[in-house]
């Protein structure tokens, strides 16, 4: 530990040297054994502290040059705060999404579109003897149906890991689902009816879209800060009109925003007054690139209005579909919807991943995971401003995976795409998450992928394409 806190802190503070200009771009850093005995550290401290600042991008290595400064002051603008039209009429675009996705297995395709980790970032090895493990131990071999409420031991696993947002959960509040969107379409069928509106942000996650508009349901899009995500007092004006509202707060999909607090409890209190539920999807809470977890709206439930939805999807086992809900006052009825739709959950997958998240693993590859996702986060960043037009506007995001990039009105991201895959490049089109005609100019980037020379080269050359379409 003490070790760790050492690297740590002299990591920090090259990088506070680095941002503040006393080591400039391109300059190289003292060597290895400088660091060493400048600081009364082991050999070994110095490498990890240099690599801790090669991971967040701020130096890279030279073949028999050793380190230099890879940081350039962040020249990008924000995206302004989305403006959608007041109004219901409209529909997502299907065709395009089915042209997005369609060629989903295809490997030769750098998918900035696919908001999912790469493999190589994935424990995969540890959860193959989780699941032989699982169909040995369990009754059965697994084979059984599990109850309709799910696995109690992953029940259990999640009540606890909720405490580093301070959750008063027990297994006894929590519902497993297969994966977040199956958790958020059991909770619309119980809090809502055909023909009810929803309130949702704008842009929003096109899976959600879809989901609404096949149950019978109008979505009223919110206007959206692309750092601190729906306006409170946007939300009150509504008020009358909705019925539901369903949030992103933590590392929004596709905008990457994330609600500060204040406004979590305000956005909680003034629907519980009213008696509308919130479901909130936290799928990328734990993606946090800052010293804490950022708490979920659920962290302020006092009655129970609030339907807390998360997955392992974007975070461990994507094909696993291992999620949960915690649907506050609705436990009662999500479980018989459960019952009806599904009888029960698959159960080798979650007794797996109950398996793996004990003895803290999880947090130990989470805690590797969100490492690689920042460094990855910082380094696109520096690609965008390096090889994309000048009035390209993005933010650096703070957790997640996703990049929402706002480029000239002339680009259409659409057409873009389409350019784009002819050299293998596929990206996700701002049209895909709305259900307005808005964001065609805008598109989403993933940096789930292991930073590499490819990625970079890929990066450049999507660079290239969007100056040629000026």
């Amino acid at each position: 530990m003490e070790k760790e806190i050492l690297y740590q802190k002299i990591a920090k503070t090259i990088a506070w040297q680095i941002k503040n200009g006393v080591w400039k771009t391109g300059e190289k850093l003292p060597s290895l054994r400088t660091i060493s005995h400048e600081n009364g550290v082991s050999l070994n401290t110095a490498i990890q502290a240099y690599y801790e600042l090669e991971k967040d991008g701020f130096i890279i290595s030279r073949p028999k040059s050793g380190y230099v400064v890879n940081y350039k002051p962040l020249r990008l603008s924000a995206p302004a705060t989305t403006q959608p039209p007041v109004q219901f009429a409209g529909k997502e675009d299907e065709d395009l999404i089915a042209e997005v996705y369609h060629s989903i297995e295809d490997v030769s395709i750098t998918r900035f579109s696919l908001g999912i980790p790469e493999d190589v970032l994935l424990p995969i090895a540890k959860l193959n003897k989780e699941l032989t493990r699982a169909m040995y131990s369990l009754p059965g071999n697994g084979t059984r149906y599990e109850d309709p409420q799910g696995n109690i031991r992953l029940r259990k696993d999640i009540a606890r890991f909720t405490y580093n947002w301070n959750g008063n959960l027990t297994e006894d509040d929590i519902v497993t689902t297969t994966g977040v969107t199956n958790g958020i379409s059991l909770a619309l069928s119980v809090t809502t009816q055909r023909g009810d509106t929803i309130a949702v942000e704008s842009p929003v996650y096109f899976g959600i879209l879809q989901l609404a508009t096949s149950m019978g349901l109008r979505v009223l899009e919110l206007p959206t800060n692309p750092v601190t995500g729906i306006d409170p007092e946007a939300l009150r004006k509504v008020l009358p009109q909705i019925n539901v509202c369903l949030l992103i707060c933590n590392f929004s999909n596709p905008m990457g925003s994330c609600m500060p607090d204040e406004h979590k409890k305000a956005i909680v209190q003034m629907l519980s007054e009213r008696d509308i539920p919130l479901i909130e999807d936290d799928l990328y809470g734990d993606v946090f690139f800052g010293q804490s977890r950022p708490r979920p709206c659920k962290a302020f439930d006092e009655a129970g209005g609030v339907l807390w939805c998360g997955s392992v999807s974007k975070t461990l086992a994507p094909g696993y579909r291992v999620g949960w809900i915690a649907p506050g006052r609705f436990k009662e009825a999500v479980i018989r919807r459960k019952h009806i739709h599904q009888i029960s959950t698959p159960t080798l997958n979650q007794e797996a991943i109950a398996n793996f998240m004990e003895n803290d693993r999880y947090e130990n590859h989470l805690r590797k995971l969100r490492h690689e996702l920042h460094g990855n986060s910082l380094r696109f960043i520096q690609a965008i401003m390096d090889y994309f037009p000048d009035d390209t506007r993005c933010i650096t995001p703070q957790g997640g995976f996703m990049l929402w990039v706002e480029l000239d009105k002339r680009i259409d991201t659409a057409n873009l795409y389409r350019r784009a895959m002819q050299e293998k490049i596929s990206i996700a089109p701002g049209r895909m998450f709305t259900l307005q005609d808005q964001f065609r100019n805008c598109m989403r980037l993933s940096y789930g992928q292991r930073w590499s020379p490819l990625i970079e080269e890929r990066l450049k050359m999507l660079g290239d394409i969007i100056r040629k379409s000026l």
